[in-house]
């Protein structure tokens, strides 16, 4: 994903951040707004390594930081987030408290403001790639707009990015004029992702294997061995599929799930038994990658069908 930089990531855990930092990895944006208990191990990443960013979005958050300075003279540096009409972290672009943010940022003896970040997250409300774009140009230009802000009112900040797979996959022409994007989803793509117009089927790299365990002749239904505790809960009634893409099923839908099992009916008509023995295979696509990436410990990494590797996540926060 860096290819072989190994610098200039984000992440949104200090699990990860450390990780990362413990392999070799510098200049690590951790993005996500500073929690209070966490701020003794932000330092210990920010004196241990080059670059280690904090972002805030209130002043309080930015007091907090002022009370542990850094040792050897070193400075936090610290990226504002900022709202550009995504409803979720950051300081609203257009409220004179984002500009008063910066500044005091810039002010505080031992912080940097070292950037401005943003995530459009509003994207995934999105239906096809001119509405993705849209929402992006339009985060773009509050992004932009902000940074001639500061520039006019002679603070200094030299880095600046928007965030999220939809937009990063049909960027707009400026968004180049941004110091850096970053989406996270693509590393997978999903059926979430598919149905936005982030991705094409071909693209999404994640799958979750299950086996049919039971027949119900009654109900119409078969039984896998899958629940939520290995797809999530997300994306229930979202999918004319359920809660995933049954792959070369598309008459199939995954109905509904307890914690290990999840109940298999057709869409229409009888289901055909023949083709499902029990002990057989079906492969999920699932609505959201990230929450379902989450549910397991290893990832197995396979080309054309032959496993070629087992990934590790890194777990918890």
């Amino acid at each position: 994903m860096t290819a072989g930089t190994r610098r200039c990531i984000v992440v949104s855990t200090l699990a990860e951040a450390f990780f990362y930092a413990d392999h070799g990895f510098d200049d690590i944006l951790y993005a996500y707004p500073l929690p209070f208990d966490k701020v003794a191990r932000c330092a210990d990443l920010s004196e241990r390594l080059t670059l280690f960013h904090v972002l805030v979005d209130n002043i309080t958050a930015l007091e907090e930081l002022k009370k542990w300075p850094l040792k050897r003279g070193k400075n936090w540096h610290v990226w504002l987030k900022l709202d550009c009409a995504n409803g979720r972290a950051g300081v609203l672009h257009s409220e004179p408290a984002a500009l008063q943010l910066a500044l005091a940022i810039s002010e505080s003896p031992g912080v940097e403001l070292t950037g401005v970040y943003s995530h459009c997250g509003n994207t995934y409300s999105c239906s096809g790639e001119e509405e993705i774009r849209a929402v992006a140009q339009k985060t773009t230009n509050f992004t932009l707009q902000f940074m001639e802000k500061l520039q006019a009112n002679g603070i200094h900040c030299p880095r600046s990015s928007i965030g999220s797979t939809p937009s990063c996959s049909h960027p707009v022409p400026d968004m180049a004029q941004l110091s850096e994007v970053h989406p996270g989803n693509y590393v997978f793509y999903d059926a979430q992702q598919l149905m936005i117009g982030s991705c094409k089927l071909e693209d999404v790299a994640v799958r979750v294997i299950t086996r049919v365990i039971g027949h119900y002749h009654h109900r119409n239904q078969m039984l896998v061995d899958c629940g939520w505790a290995a797809l999530s809960l997300e994306g229930g009634g979202r999918l004319p599929t359920g809660y995933a893409i049954i792959e070369g099923h598309p008459d199939l839908k995954l109905l509904s799930m307890t914690q290990e099992h999840g109940r298999i009916e057709p869409i229409s008509g009888k289901l055909d038994y023949e083709k499902f023995p029990l002990g057989s295979l079906l492969t999920l696509i699932p609505y959201h990658a990230c929450a379902t990436a989450m549910m397991h410990p290893v990832y197995f990494i396979h080309s054309d069908g032959v496993v070629v590797d087992t990934w590790t996540p890194t777990r918890g926060w």
